[in-house]
């Protein structure tokens, strides 16, 4: 459970900025949408290996 607690005087929707930020951060929506379909295993490894990849040479490109 997400609590926000609302500082006296705050307006609304800087609360509710802070609110969907929080949730955004939990990961809550990924989670569900994941869930909605099935990726193979297979599929899910080589996603992770070219993300891996991808990750490595932009450190690699910002470090020379």
């Amino acid at each position: 459970m997400i609590i926000i607690p609302v500082k006296e005087g705050e307006n609304i929707d800087r609360a509710l900025k802070r609110y969907k930020r929080k949730f955004e951060k939990t990961g809550t929506m990924r989670a569900l949408r994941e869930g909605q379909r099935f990726v193979k295993p297979s599929v899910r490894r080589r996603e992770q290996r070219l993300k891996a990849i991808y990750i490595q040479k932009l450190r690699q490109a910002e470090q020379g």
